[in-house]
């Protein structure tokens, strides 16, 4: 299955790219909880309201081109 994905973007916009994929496919997914502790800026945290943007329209872009 990890084969026949076809990446082509970057940063925070290759996970609503891989999960299109993924739902195009019509296999399960499951949610796993898990724990970990974020960075803040201050100890280099370097997500903006950019990349944030940048995620939806990939959401956006891959759910129409992959629409079901």
């Amino acid at each position: 299955m990890l084969d026949s994905l076809v990446i082509t973007e970057s940063r925070f916009a290759v996970e609503p790219q891989i999960i299109a994929q993924i739902a195009k496919m019509d296999l399960r997914i499951y949610e796993v909880g898990v724990s970990y502790f974020g960075r803040t800026y201050a100890d280099g945290k370097k997500i903006t309201w950019k990349d944030g943007v940048a995620a939806i329209f990939a959401i956006l872009r891959y759910n129409i081109r992959h629409g079901k």
